[in-house]
């Protein structure tokens, strides 16, 4: 079977191409970038030296995750400053910082709380208040000031630049050992334990920090590719980010194996065949994904979340907006197990219970749209009639404890599934995406709170066994939800909205707990769209290539690929897609998802 499946991938690839590192154009900046260290520190010289100033001061605000030492040790041989002060002499001692964070942290192997801390916090006032009186005093010079919460030792320098991160380049180098979280030198400490200081506490004190800031920068420092390393102006930077919040896009997708990984994204994403395997891709969560801006023949590397902190409106729009903050609500990810294995047995909390327990304030409701099934695909979604909940809870506490394979058919439901179904799955609702399924998941956005419930007695790819939660899971099952309830409110509640020559339009979901809803267009032809002022994010699930046109000419036409996730900001309004290239004259399909308002 796999023999057959190879070989029609491999076809489909002949007539397919998926864009790893999509680009957004920026005209007419190109001379606003520069590459390499010399180049960078060249710049900041000649704009330092036009300062009449007996004193001058440059600070560089540094997200968490630079290689901290190797950037400060290529600046300062560049710039050679008469004075270098590092933010983290007036940080509280590295004991204080995790005394201070271990409400946030927890002492959990994977949850903690979402932090409320601001970067002034990790800060002793009487050290800052200190070294900003020594820099009064100081009669001449250069001072550089470096490190995350420089500028609150010198609130307005002579010069800011800011050293962002991409969030999946951080958690390579966590892996890597080669980078400490906020405020404490941990570098050589589980993968797993940074990423989740990252997540609840570091990159919420630096997010806050940041958007403070971005109308201020100077220059925004891009050292992802340590080899690489560029520089663009803030204010090239800024019309790139607001570029973006006025046309179609697509954020940079990332793929990491896992033990039920499976073979699909190798062949269709065009990925390395010698990697064992690929469980997941990234491909629409801002919060982790990468934004690339293409200045002439220089690609810089930014978080894509800049752009819903800088352009919420243009992006999200007002509505939008106002229910959610700052935030990116809608997530689209794969989830490969082609040739591969089950995912883990698992529930996501409900509203309230991510609220009281983690300080998410809505929670990860979500679905699975089937882009591609074997002849035995399934999923496992809701649980069996008449199950007895003290009697499966008791079974899964002994799976975890001696290792006793749970009897997953006594108790949870198992659907066939095939290509183009779509199953929701609100949260409380048990499931799992079953083997030789290719799953488009589709959800909103708070993304690592799943209770593993049973892992099929396996390891992760570590070699230890994978986090179970079955205390928080049995707090949240949804033991109402049996066969009949799932047969009827949660597998292909599909209705046909409209039609006309070329499309027609499907409503799929999602569940009315759920706040996401999706539409699916089948089409030969121009299809028209509307945002209405909300975001859409959109996948292309069937078609081998289709083009995104604006009736006004208020952007330039967007060329996606089959399986590429693509975003159309609230602020584009009308839109058309239509099959293009090879796929004209045939049916294609997307699917389209934004938020109930």
């Amino acid at each position: 079977m796999w023999l057959i499946w190879q070989q029609h991938w491999r076809i489909r690839m002949e007539k397919t191409k998926f864009e790893k590192r999509p680009l957004v154009r920026i005209e007419g900046r190109e001379k606003d970038c520069l590459t390499g260290w010399e180049a960078t520190n060249r710049e900041l010289k000649t704009v330092l030296e036009k300062e009449d100033k007996t004193v001058k001061i440059i600070v560089v605000e540094t997200y968490q995750g630079i290689l901290y030492e190797e950037v400060l040790d290529k600046l300062v041989k560049g710039l050679k400053p008469d004075q270098v002060i590092e933010s983290k002499q007036a940080m509280h001692p590295e004991e204080k910082i995790r005394q201070l964070t271990h409400q946030d942290v927890t002492d959990d192997r994977i949850f903690g709380y979402m932090t409320r801390l601001k970067m002034q916090d990790f800060f002793d006032q009487q050290s800052l208040e200190q070294i900003q009186n020594d820099i009064a005093e100081t009669e001449n010079g250069l001072i550089l000031i470096f490190g995350p919460g420089a500028t609150l030792i010198a609130p307005e320098p002579d010069l800011l630049v800011y050293a962002d991160m991409a969030r999946w380049e951080i958690q390579l180098r966590m892996r890597d050992k080669l980078v400490n979280n906020l405020g404490i030198n941990n570098k050589t400490e589980s993968p797993e334990s940074k990423y989740k200081r990252g997540y609840f506490v570091d990159w919420r004190v630096c997010d806050r920090f940041k958007r403070q800031q971005i109308d201020r920068w100077d220059y925004v420092l891009d050292t992802n590719d340590r080899s690489a390393p560029k520089m663009v102006t803030g204010e090239a930077m800024r019309q790139g980010i607001k570029q973006a919040a006025r046309q179609p896009f697509s954020v940079v997708p990332y793929f990491d194996a896992g033990p039920w990984g499976g073979q699909w994204m190798k062949e269709i994403c065009g990925l390395d065949r010698n990697h064992p395997n690929y469980a997941w891709s990234i491909n629409c969560i801002p919060e982790e994904n990468s934004l690339l801006l293409e200045f002439g023949d220089t690609i810089v590397e930014i978080p894509s979340l800049n752009v819903v902190f800088y352009q919420p409106n243009e992006l999200l729009g007002e509505a939008v907006h106002g229910r959610f903050g700052a935030e990116f609500p809608i997530r689209f990810d794969f989830l490969d197990t082609m040739d591969g294995g089950n995912l883990s047995l698992q529930v996501h909390p409900t509203t309230d219970y991510i609220q009281e327990t983690f300080g998410m304030h809505y929670t990860q409701d979500e679905s699975y749209y089937l882009m591609d099934a074997g002849e035995d695909a399934s999923v496992y979604l809701g649980l069996k009639e008449g199950v007895n909940s003290e009697e499966m809870i008791a079974d899964l506490k002994q799976s975890e404890r001696d290792g006793t394979a749970f009897n997953d058919e006594e108790y949870v439901e198992k659907w066939p599934a095939k290509k183009h179904d779509h199953f929701l799955i609100p949260a409380g609702t048990i499931h799992c995406s079953g083997k030789n399924s290719m799953v488009l998941e589709i959800s909103s956005t708070p993304y690592i709170f799943t209770f593993k419930l049973w892992d099929w007695g396996r390891l992760g790819m570590d070699g230890k066994p994978r986090p179970i939660n079955i205390k928080h899971g049995e707090n949240v099952i949804q033991w109402d939800r049996t066969t009949n309830w799932t047969r009827k409110n949660l597998i292909n509640r599909i209705e046909e909205i409209g039609s006309r020559d070329g499309w027609r339009e499907e409503r799929t979901g999602l569940h009315e707990r759920e706040f996401i809803e999706t539409r699916r267009h089948w089409f030969t032809k121009k299809v028209e769209h509307h945002t209405n002022g909300n975001l859409n994010v959109l996948n292309l699930v069937a078609g081998k290539e289709a083009v995104v046109e604006s009736p006004d000419d208020a952007f330039i036409p967007f060329v996606v690929h089959y399986a590429e996730t693509f975003i159309i900001p609230a602020s584009v309004g009308k839109y058309t897609i239509r099959p293009f290239g090879k796929s004209e004259g045939e049916e294609c399909a997307t699917i389209k998802a934004y938020v109930r308002i």
